[in-house]
């Protein structure tokens, strides 16, 4: 596999990622400023549908600054589908999150950037509070699972604070605000609509998504339209970043039917009400006014000024063979797209894509030697247990000639490339070229001082 070949990470077409740009300011505008056009009793209504949630006790205080600027809303799309009884997805057996966006919305107004998660990206998952008396323990896994490991007593305010804590600590970035979507709603608004026609080229037969649709465009309703965003097995490659183009598309088509029925007030009413008693935010957030003000900042900024862009990543097989399911991170990409947002500075696919460089050696080509330089009996090889599982190549383990106040990664000449891969994997660390005396290993060195970081991936 070639490292320079760009198909390893996804980094989306600009085209329809400008597009969709453009409905998602729509979609938000259409809501919040549909219902702020109505009197009385209804605005009151809907404005009472959206359940405020406060998590800012559940974060704990290893948090990301604020940005140097701009404001950061993540905005996750929530699998839980309470009460659908014998339908699509009823086996579930906790809170489930489908998808995570981050929404940045940077100079001081002027433009914004949406960056998509996937559901498959493997990640740490910091200890939660999961609401039943238990601390989760920290481990690696997909990011969705934060969600259901903080919901996992039904509480929507600890899921919201176990995923933005993952969130927080994989990517640096600090999250202002957030807003929970739940599934009933989506039904609701399809359906108070009369569905939303889609032209499958093909027939989709897909038992786990609980769907059955001949080729040709047809309309979908209720669990129909549900398990048509869903489904991911039976269309396309089977990636959930194939899963995510549908859904878009389908959000296109959900909002072109909604602005028609603007003209059609009980048709409206019912979209409204369905989609703002799906909402879930932070208190600050957690009414119509609020999220008026945000629809109507997104609303006047231009197209080109929107990027919608997704965490490059790439196969976690090229790491680990055994994992044909999961994605990394591209460590270089990841770090340049993070700190942007950080910095409150305007990124575009191109400028991204620009700014990637290769990916480094894969973990299955690096050879490590760990070295023990706390004098706690066991580090070097709980550590190398760890590499192991990384996809890395332990070649030895042993002690360091003399006590290590600090961790290092040294490498011989020509091993730069392979101590930079290994570097990616322990935040903060540098590599740094080893003596003669380390040249003939034929190995990165790994030396574990107290400091060592834990490794991702």
């Amino acid at each position: 596999m070639n490292p320079s070949d760009t198909s390893l990470w996804n980094l989306p077409a600009p085209r329809p990622r400008r597009r969709i740009g453009r409905w998602f300011a729509l979609a938000a505008a259409l809501v919040v400023l549909g219902a702020a056009t109505t009197g009385g009793w209804i605005y009151t209504r809907l404005s009472g549908n959206i359940h405020g949630a406060g998590v800012t006790g559940a974060l704990g205080d290893n948090r990301p600054r604020a940005a140097q600027g701009g404001e950061n809303i993540l905005v996750i799309g929530s699998d839980s589908r309470a009460g659908s009884g014998d339908a699509y997805g009823s086996g579930l057996t906790s809170m489930q999150s489908d998808t995570l966006m981050l929404l940045h919305l940077g100079g001081s107004g002027r433009w914004a950037t949406v960056v998509s998660f996937p559901r498959d990206s493997w990640v740490r998952i910091p200890a939660c509070d999961r609401g039943d008396g238990v601390i989760s323990a920290v481990h690696h896994f997909k990011i969705n699972e934060a969600f259901a490991i903080g919901g996992s007593a039904g509480d929507t305010a600890r899921a919201a604070a176990c995923t933005i804590r993952t969130v927080e600590q994989n990517t640096r970035v600090r999250v202002d605000h957030f807003m929970i979507v739940d599934f009933r709603g989506f039904t609701g608004m399809v359906d108070a609509l009369g569905g939303v026609e889609v032209c499958p080229a093909e027939p989709i037969h897909d038992t786990k998504a609980g769907l059955d649709l001949e080729a040709g465009c047809q309309t979908v309703r209720n669990e129909q339209a549900l398990g048509y965003v869903r489904a991911r097995y039976s269309l396309g490659d089977g990636t959930d970043l194939g899963r995510i183009g549908r859904q878009q598309e389908f959000m296109r088509a959900l909002v072109t039917k909604a602005k028609a029925a603007l003209h059609r007030p009980a048709a409206l009413y019912r979209f409204l009400d369905s989609a703002t008693g799906a909402l879930t935010t932070d208190p600050q957030l957690a009414g119509l006014a609020p999220l008026q003000a945000l629809a109507s900042g997104l609303r006047g900024l231009p197209t080109d000024r929107i990027a919608f862009l997704t965490v490059p990543n790439y196969p976690r097989q090229r790491d680990v063979p055994g994992d044909t399911a999961n994605v990394l991170w591209h460590p270089a990409a990841a770090r340049t797209l993070f700190t942007a947002l950080t910095q409150d500075r305007e990124l575009t696919r191109a400028t991204l894509a620009a700014a990637t460089p290769p990916l480094p050696p894969a973990a299955g080509t690096v050879a490590v030697t760990v070295l023990n330089g706390t004098g706690v009996p066991g580090r070097a090889r709980a550590t190398a247990e760890r590499l192991r599982a990384l996809g890395f190549l332990v070649a030895a383990t042993g002690n360091a000639p003399a006590p290590a106040g600090r961790s290092s990664l040294t490498y011989p000449e020509g091993l730069a490339e392979q101590a930079r891969t290994l570097a990616d994997r322990l935040p903060g660390m540098e590599p740094v070229p080893a003596g003669a005396a380390g040249a003939d290993r034929g190995t990165v060195t790994l030396t574990v001082g107290p400091d060592l970081p834990e490794p991702v991936g």
